[in-house]
């Protein structure tokens, strides 16, 4: 065998390193992930949290106990500049300091992300930042499951006077959920109640949005926003770096 030397990549050289931990069973973040961030911009790492098949506050609450497990399958010898937690629910009933602490339970102490957040940090950051004080609210999700983020929003000063949901459990039936039913849910929550709200949210990492935001922006003369949406805006803003 003949050994060969070699050099080693400049540490200037390396592109910004953002981590993301997705459910289980979600079919959408990553793929919404892959497009928002160019890989000429950045690396993008991702690791898997387990999670039920359907949304319950009790499937909700678990994830706290494999949260810390989930960040450490990201590379040990890898320092990353933000780790983002893409559940809008888990966040909400798990609580943001809470994931915070667990995400960083996981990550070496010498590679310790120097930033973690998640779709409902990111979402309150991006109503602060637009002024935004009465959300309309859309989710998948039955009304129970949503009621934690609704109580969060508003111990942060955030009202969700117009709430709708397609009171869907399953998630796979919920990444299944076409933008033509998202764009007539939301039509019909907000159009006649214009004066009742000065933004809207698409809750839900696994809702196939990205698309429908800027036609229902154009409609409805709001921000629109969605759980991925938010949590990119928020990563990239913590990294230092652009979305698409």
């Amino acid at each position: 065998m003949k050994t060969f030397a070699y050099t080693v990549m400049p540490e200037e050289k390396r592109l910004p390193a953002i981590g993301l931990i997705v459910l289980q069973s979600d079919e959408t973040i990553e793929q919404d992930f892959r497009w928002l961030f160019s890989p000429q911009v950045c690396d993008l790492y991702v690791s898997r949290v387990p999670s039920g098949l359907e949304v319950t506050g009790d499937t909700l609450a678990e994830m706290a106990q494999t949260l810390p497990m989930a960040a450490s399958l990201f590379p040990q010898s890898l320092s990353l500049d933000v780790i983002g937690y893409g559940c809008t629910s888990g966040s909400s009933v798990i609580g943001p300091d809470r994931v915070a602490a667990l995400v960083r339970e996981g990550r070496p102490k010498t590679h310790a992300a120097s930033a973690v957040t998640e779709p409902l940090s990111a979402l309150i950051t991006a109503c602060k930042a637009r002024g935004i004080t009465r959300l309309a609210l859309l989710s998948p999700y039955i009304e129970d499951v949503s009621a934690a983020l609704r109580a969060r929003l508003s111990d942060a000063g955030i009202e969700t006077p117009l709430f709708g949901s397609f009171s869907e459990a399953e998630e796979a039936k919920v990444a299944r959920i076409d933008e033509a039913s998202i764009m007539a849910a939301a039509t019909a929550l907000c159009v006649d109640r214009k004066g009742d709200f000065d933004g809207l949210f698409l809750s839900c990492t696994n809702l196939k949005a990205l698309d429908v935001l800027a036609p229902l922006e154009e409609s409805l003369g709001v921000p629109v926003m969605s759980s991925n949406s938010v949590l990119a805006d928020h990563m990239s803003m913590l990294a230092g770096i652009e979305v698409a």
